[in-house]
């Protein structure tokens, strides 16, 4: 069986978060590292491909004020409000690579754990378009896609990738009504539903100090900048 990390992080703002991840790619801790995000705050990420003008106009008035970052992966607007948040950093050799086939087997590892633990989640299992560059509907929880979670037909945990050389990112939302009010549990079901399917015993760690230094300054000079939010 192999080890796998669970790292700690303090509370965190949005461009501090997909920091975080990025230093996790880089340093490659474990070849399976989970990190379940401490929140400073509310805050607004959106995907890598997605055009900042119609991002905004998605967020809407009401939310314009919250931190808002780009992510290094694909996907939608996901509100960082009262969701569980998590990404998994993981070894998968080679240049190709078939996101569905990622997703189904991450989503079926989750539902699986939760089914035993006596929650009755489903995949969406039906062909549905990706999220388009300029598609004016990108609320990724107001529009599930194939192979996201759903309870009671509503969507409650969706993900995206990115491949850096021979390791996988996969961010995660959670976003059931008790994400956070009952977190111990439902990090629990995803911990066992992780370390199962990859056969993992789990190890606790957290960032050294220079770690923690790069991750504050890549917020600052990348993931809070102009530059990398209004790419596109």
């Amino acid at each position: 069986m192999d080890k796998g990390l669970i790292i700690e992080t303090h509370p965190l703002t949005a461009f501090e978060q997909m920091a975080a991840d990025e230093v996790l790619c880089d340093a490659l801790l474990s070849t399976h590292t989970l990190r379940f995000y401490n929140w400073s705050g509310p805050g607004v990420t959106f995907g890598y491909s997605q055009r900042i003008a119609s991002v905004r106009s998605g967020i809407g008035p009401e939310k314009a004020a919250l931190p808002l970052v780009r992510r290094p992966t694909g996907g939608g607007i996901v509100f960082h409000e009262s969701d569980l948040t998590f990404s998994f950093v993981f070894y998968q050799p080679g240049a190709y690579f078939e996101p569905a086939k990622t997703y189904d087997r991450l989503h079926r590892a989750i539902t699986g754990a939760y089914a035993q633990a006596g929650v009755s989640f489903e995949l969406l299992n039906e062909k549905t378009p990706d999220y388009r560059i300029n598609n004016p509907v990108m609320a990724c929880f107001a529009k599930p896609v194939n192979l996201d979670i759903l309870y009671n037909g509503k969507k409650v945990l969706g993900g995206a990738l990115r491949k850096f050389g021979d390791h996988m990112l996969y961010q995660a939302s959670f976003q059931a009504p008790d994400a956070r009010t009952n977190s111990g549990f439902h990090r629990n079901v995803i911990i066992k539903a992780l370390g199962v399917e990859y056969g993992l015993s789990w190890r606790s760690g957290e960032f050294t100090g220079r770690e923690t230094e790069k991750l504050k300054a890549l917020a600052k000079t990348k993931y809070g900048a102009k530059e990398w939010n209004e790419r596109i």
